[in-house]
């Protein structure tokens, strides 16, 4: 889990580095630990797993795809360009050409319209801080367990504590993601935890990413404290 960490790390740089969508890093990430389940993959491939499945969800993804070389490029060389090539295949062979999968993405599209159903225009702090509670989830193998439509519901829910936003939860809410505020409350604490350490750990890519003005630095904004205290009641 160390080893996905560290990878999903570098991919989030990846990821801004070529502009790539919101999407492709969901799918990224979701064909990875596909074919980590069903595979068994030595740490010296796992970067070139990541490279390829990247490849993978941005032709998927993206108009303008980043081609084998920019990845053989900002791998430093350590995988040449029929080597990406061959993990392609093998991880499309593994994953049965299935591409077309509900990452946590597509819910938290859906959840924060919901969200700002009531407002007069979008939300641009729920959203980011929404989007940085589930990138910082994605990297930790803890959240695995959780479904992606959970995973969504359980981002904008720490996002609104988070920004203390009145209700926290509501019928609305609770009717468009299918989850109620006691069940989403699990999740929502460690996403909240992941977010009390993601300026001191080693792993920085989510957090330097949200901590830019252009993402509302909502990434240095201090955690939601009736989440953090709760987890520290429950543990």
């Amino acid at each position: 889990s160390k080893m996905r960490a560290i990878l999903i790390d570098w991919l989030v740089d990846v990821h801004t580095k070529f502009e790539l969508s919101p999407e492709a890093l969901y799918l990224t990430i979701n064909i990875i630990d596909r074919f980590l389940a069903i595979s068994l993959v030595s740490r010296r491939e796992l970067q070139l797993v990541g490279i390829s499945a990247m490849l993978m969800a941005s032709k998927y993804e993206e108009i303008w795809p980043p081609e084998v070389n920019d990845f053989v490029c900002l791998s430093d060389r350590a995988y040449t360009h029929e080597q990406i090539l061959i993990m392609e295949k093998t991880i499309l062979g593994k994953l049965e050409w299935t591409l077309t999968v509900p990452t946590p993405f597509v819910f938290l599209v859906r959840f924060l319209k919901a969200a700002s159903v009531s407002l007069p225009s979008s939300d641009l702090a729920l959203e980011n801080m929404a989007h940085f509670l589930s990138e910082l989830g994605m990297m930790h193998y803890a959240t695995l367990m959780y479904s992606p439509s959970m995973m969504a519901a359980a981002a904008v829910y720490a996002a609104r504590c988070t920004l203390n936003k009145s209700p926290v939860w509501d019928e609305t809410l609770t009717m468009h993601t299918g989850y109620s505020e006691e069940e989403l409350m699990g999740c929502a604490r460690l996403l909240v935890s992941f977010h009390s350490a993601s300026g001191s750990g080693k792993l920085k890519g989510v957090y330097k990413k949200y901590a830019d003005p252009q993402k509302g630095a909502v990434a240095v904004l201090p955690p939601a404290k009736n989440l953090v205290s709760s987890a520290a009641v429950g543990s």
